[in-house]
């Protein structure tokens, strides 16, 4: 099924949702769940709001490669749904610079993981960056094509744009592949090449940037580094960097940056969970913490993540949570299942309520569709089929509208503020005092939240909910005036957003 716009999706599913407000007296009630539900005070603290909220994003690998060359009106539908105001309206998009494979070798990477390089194939001498005839600027315009657009659908002051890497190009790697070294617990960079992979990093970097009218904000040179993933035989671009592999390649970078006269901040490591990042932090010379400006993390594990704040903090660096995703385990693919909705929403809530980050960025936003219901996946947003550029039909899943729950209304600017209540999110408009409430259940019991919004003397406001669940897809109610406190009906299996503005 060809997804239709996303406006006629939702017009199609707008109902009453169940929000009591105790101050005035309005009530909506679910005439279908009969059941109790557990009752719950969620307490929020308005005293130490968080630093500005950057916004949401997701990294363009390696999804844009392939819908970024299809058909049209196909790819201008993805990008409306993505980064239109009436589709999810990111505002960050993670470009992956390629490495590329040597054209001679056999194609074994997955589809969309082929991301080319930007080099032209070394002669004899080698490969030297400051030739002319050294770099192809028409390679991936997959990607390219995602940058214009994006830039066309996000106003210039919320748009931030970061580069990364996941391989230096084969010819600067040992195994000769940009899928990693024979032996995977081995840095695959050829020794001393740090300052040559730096100036392709830098150079790409600041061409993209004159031929897109853009600004990279940051780059971030390796990705998950001190991790088992990277090996030769591997479907995908890694390579491994152990800590001091990762200091030289940090300070080389800052010190190509300057020579080249940019500004781009480097950002790092994109380590793959929390508590490998303290052993690369740890691991790190003075130097290379020095130069890096922005700590990314991803969060493919729950342990530890409020210690990767903690340092974060007492650095004085911005963190980013800047790449996850996830499927439930024994959860086929089911572009209607709630499982998967549930498990991101709760990893999104989980993620910024514990480590505070300035931004929360999806990994690929559109996955290719499973040919084998065997051995399939609820990754991504968007199940499309790659194998088609002229048809590539595409479908919307409920993650995608979960994520809407989030990302519709807590937009860049915005402050989180403490909940003690582990599955709701809540954050605060400072310019206009909205309040927005995002609360996720899980499970099969419903839940009636008591929540008090933070400042009693805002006077009247007027609610709006939104909820995704099985049957709806950020189904809308009718504006309801209310006050600071509020009782909002946590239906089961269900992600419910509140926006409680105030009244002028």
């Amino acid at each position: 099924m060809i997804a239709r716009s996303l406006r006629i999706m939702s017009s199609r599913c707008v109902v009453v949702i169940g929000l009591c407000v105790l101050a005035s007296g309005a009530r909506a009630d679910n005439n279908n769940d009969k059941s109790p539900g557990v009752s719950a005070a969620v307490k929020v603290d308005w005293r130490h709001p968080g630093p500005p909220f950057e916004g949401w994003g997701t990294a363009l690998a390696w999804f844009a490669h392939v819908s970024g060359r299809f058909a049209e009106p196909h790819r201008t539908q993805l990008a409306d749904l993505l980064y239109g105001p009436e589709g999810l309206a990111l505002n960050i998009a993670r470009y992956n610079i390629g490495g590329g494979n040597a054209p001679d070798t056999p194609p074994y990477l997955r589809p969309g993981g082929d991301v080319p390089g930007f080099w032209r194939k070394p002669g004899a001498d080698g490969w030297n960056p400051d030739a002319d005839d050294a770099w192809d600027w028409s390679a991936d315009a997959g990607q390219r094509w995602w940058l214009d657009a994006i830039k066309t659908r996000v106003a210039p002051r919320d748009l931030i744009l970061e580069a990364f890497s996941n391989s230096p190009p084969y010819f600067m790697t040992r195994s000769g592949l940009v899928s990693g070294n024979v032996n995977g617990l081995e840095d695959n960079l050829l020794p001393g090449f740090e300052t040559q992979f730096a100036r392709y990093l830098a150079r790409v970097t600041a061409e993209l940037e004159r031929r897109h009218g853009i600004r990279f904000r940051t780059l971030s040179p390796i990705n998950e580094p001190n991790t088992p993933y990277w090996f030769s035989t591997n479907k995908q671009e890694g390579a491994h960097w152990s800590p001091e592999g990762q200091s030289r390649m940090f300070v080389a970078l800052a010190q190509v940056l300057k020579q080249q006269g940019m500004t781009t901040e480097i950002a790092g490591p994109d380590e793959t969970n929390p508590q490998t990042f303290f052993v690369d932090w740890a691991g790190l010379s003075a130097d290379a913490k020095a130069v890096i400006r922005q700590i990314n993390v991803h969060t493919y594990e729950w342990i530890a993540k409020s210690g990767v704040r903690d340092i974060a903090e007492t650095s004085g660096k911005r963190l980013w949570m800047s790449e996850v995703d996830l499927s439930p385990s024994n959860v086929r693919e089911d572009i209607n299942d709630m499982r998967p909705a549930i498990a991101l929403a709760q990893q999104i809530v989980t993620d910024i309520n514990s480590m505070n980050p300035r931004a929360w960025v999806l990994w690929q936003a559109i996955e290719n569709r499973s040919s084998d219901p065997k051995n399939s996946s609820n990754w991504g947003l968007i199940k499309a089929d790659f194998s088609n550029l002229e048809r590539p039909e595409y479908q919307i899943t409920k993650k995608f509208w979960a994520f809407a729950n989030f990302t519709r209304f807590i937009r860049p600017g915005y402050r989180f503020l403490k909940s003690d209540h582990p599955d709701a999110l809540v954050a605060e408009n400072p310019e206009t005092n909205e309040v927005v409430i995002v609360a996720v259940n899980p499970g099969i019991v419903s839940r009636i939240l008591d929540i008090r919004l933070p400042d009693t003397k805002r006077g009247k406001l007027t609610c709006k909910t939104f909820i995704t669940q099985a049957n709806d897809s950020l189904a809308t109610s009718k504006p309801a005036s209310c006050a600071a406190r509020l009782t909002v009906h946590s239906r089961p299996m269900s992600v419910v957003t509140v926006v409680a503005t105030p009244q002028k």
